[in-house]
């Protein structure tokens, strides 16, 4: 704008003054204005910070009223030149271009103050002293336009000035919802969402420039009970300090983050070896198991962890996540405490898993589904009064696959209760050819369980095949406990007001058993098999000998499992265990042998002893 506006006065002028007026400080001022224009062109505010930028502001400020003093005095001159025609357009120049400047330059007032102060003070000074009445008259109405310009420019500012200061709030409100979004309240870590974000761009850095990282994930071991104990309030003070001591290890090469619950995860971002990755992570897992005293109580919590590694676990942010959970699985269930490296033998088991569920989401079920049944001995009578019912499964596929493998692939696939409800059929068809003194154990999954649908679909099925519900007894374990307790425990209150029986298997094996017998309304419990191994011990003894007497205390039927010697059945007669079970007892066997063997023993020899018992219509 200023160069046109020099421009269009120097031509009016070429030929009234002299040359160095009409072309050479144009030609000097469009060269500066140039240089000025493709210096701003090649600025990148966006780089600059706010010293650099309020410098550069400073530095627009003084250029702008040395070029006003400049281009004021090169009018001034030519107003000297001609007639009234070219003076009066040296008034409309200099007009014109005090008011387009003060516009230009509304976001920097203060060189547009000095602009208009510099201009209109000398504009004022020479045309008033001129004395034409035209000039006068056009220099007061130049001071009357300036000052609206200059009122309008300070409530345009002001407005600016709020609109920014109003952007920086939102902006600064917007960062601070973002922070509270990625950072997790209780515990002050970076939350999920943040470290999922966090795991895939590493994953994805780290891909493009062939780096390695690792990724571990921390579950505390023993964290369900001292809630259970202590209530949550404790349990949220105790997942504060965890994350207190976590946050001692986060650093640059190291980001850790709240997954949820208990769980927590550790990005690696320069891991080094295998063996120093498990090092760094076993350390903190030591850290983690420290007691930590909450006033008057003293918890402490174990810890263990899954740890992956980039690329040789997984080259993206899922598959990691996924092979580091699974290797904390394996930690949890067969090196409670420490630190397990996902590794080969992991990949091929997950396959195998995989093939399982596959193989399973396409099977016959009905038809390659069968049940075995052991027999539990009731020592007082010397007679079989119980049999367990044991899923077997013959894929065309796979061939044999193990109970264990395939109820924890029908869970993960949603498979479960479909599957229950078929053995449970079979069984209960089974069971109509039992002598009327045997009774039948079924174990459920902790799915079933906290389902109410599958809970009522269990007692339809045992209604409809007309077995009497009271020789029906349902084993659970204490995973189906700690799924969702309240759950479980309105689930086993509907199956036994039918009459049904209920059983805790495994018994002494998990951490909070005794609180489970303390609050559920239970008729049975299995002493796991473990137990076994040191009865002829005074300490193993001792343990089977007081949760036999726990049992006939609270009025509880007590069997032990993995009678398999007849050193270990004496023994446990000695402890006063009266229903035993085991290999010496009997293998899992087919229904036709279970069934010529019930046809050789003998029926109990004091009846008195049992329930009587009837079928129903």
């Amino acid at each position: 704008m200023l160069c046109v506006n020099v421009g269009g006065l120097a031509v009016t002028h070429v030929t009234l003054a002299p040359v160095y007026l009409t072309i050479g400080f144009p030609v000097v001022a469009l060269v500066l204005c140039i240089m000025r224009i493709v210096w701003w062109w090649r600025l990148r505010p966006e780089t600059l910070t706010e010293e650099e930028a309020d410098d550069l502001l400073m530095r627009t400020t003084i250029v702008a009223g040395s070029f006003s003093i400049v281009v004021m005095a090169w009018a001034m001159t030519l107003h000297q030149y001609g007639g009234f025609y070219e003076q009066g357009h040296v008034a409309i120049f200099v007009a014109v271009t005090m008011t387009a400047c003060i516009f230009c330059l509304t976001h920097l007032p203060v060189a547009a103050f000095l602009i208009a102060g510099i201009v209109l003070s000398v504009f004022l000074a020479v045309f008033m002293a001129s004395g034409n009445r035209v000039f006068l008259a056009i220099t007061v109405n130049t001071a009357f336009v300036t000052a609206m310009m200059v009122r309008n420019l300070v409530n345009n500012y002001r407005s600016f000035a709020e609109l920014v200061a109003s952007k920086a709030e939102a902006s600064r409100l917007s960062d601070e919802n973002a922070r509270l979004a990625q950072t997790d309240s209780l515990t002050g870590l970076p939350s999920r969402r943040y470290f999922l974000s966090c795991l895939e761009e590493t994953a994805r850095i780290c891909e493009a420039e062939q780096k390695r990282f690792a990724l571990a994930v921390f579950d505390l071991d023993q964290f369900k009970p001292i809630n259970d104990t202590y209530g949550h309030t404790v349990g949220d003070r105790v997942l504060a300090e965890t994350g207190r001591r976590l946050a001692a290890f986060a650093g640059p090469d190291v980001t850790v983050a709240r997954l949820g619950g208990d769980e927590f995860g550790v990005i690696l971002h320069e891991p080094g070896a295998a063996h120093e990755a498990i090092a760094f992570c076993d350390r903190i897992c030591t850290a983690l198991q420290e007691p930590i005293r909450l006033n008057d109580i003293r918890v402490v919590t174990g810890c263990s962890c899954g740890l992956a590694k980039f690329p040789r676990a997984g080259h993206e942010a899922a598959a990691l996540f996924d092979r580091a959970d699974y290797a904390l699985y394996h930690s949890k269930l067969h090196r409670r405490g420490a630190t397990t490296l996902f590794s080969r033998e992991h990949e091929d088991a997950i396959r195998a898993e995989r093939a399982v569920e596959t193989a399973l989401r396409t099977a016959d079920l009905s038809a390659e589904m069968e049940l075995h049944y052991q027999p539990i001995l009731d020592t007082a009578t010397g007679a079989i009064t119980f049999v367990e019912a044991l899923a077997r499964w013959t894929s065309p596929i796979l061939g044999r696959v193990g109970p264990d493998r395939f109820v924890a692939a029908a869970e993960r696939c949603g498979l479960v209760h479909g599957l229950t409800l078929l053995l449970l059929s079979k069984a209960l068809a089974d069971f109509r050819q039992f002598p009327a003194w045997v009774g039948l154990s079924f174990n459920l999954s902790a799915h079933d369980l906290v389902s109410p649908e599958a809970v009522q679909e269990i007692i339809a099925t045992v209604r409809e095949s007309g077995i009497d519900p009271r020789r029906l007894t349902l084993e659970l374990t204490e995973t189906a406990l700690m799924r969702d307790f309240d759950q479980a425990k309105a689930g086993i209150t509907s199956l036994r007001a039918l009459g049904i029986k209920i059983a805790l298997d495994d018994f002494g094996t998990g951490y909070s058993s005794l609180g489970y017998v303390h609050r559920l309304p239970l008729d049975k419990i299995k002493i796991d098999r473990s137990f076994m191994a040191g009865i002829d011990t005074e300490i193993g003894g001792s343990l089977i000998s007081t949760i036999v007497s726990l049992c006939r205390n609270l009025g509880l039927d007590g069997i032990v499992e993995g009678v398999e010697t007849a050193a270990q059945r004496e023994a446990a007669q000695r402890q006063g265990c009266r229903y035993i079970q085991g290999y010496l007892i009997g293998r899992p066997m087919p229904l036709r042998d279970l069934l010529a063997r019930l046809a050789q023993e003998p029926p109990p020899m004091r009846a008195a002893d049992l329930e009587p018992l009837r079928l129903t219509a």
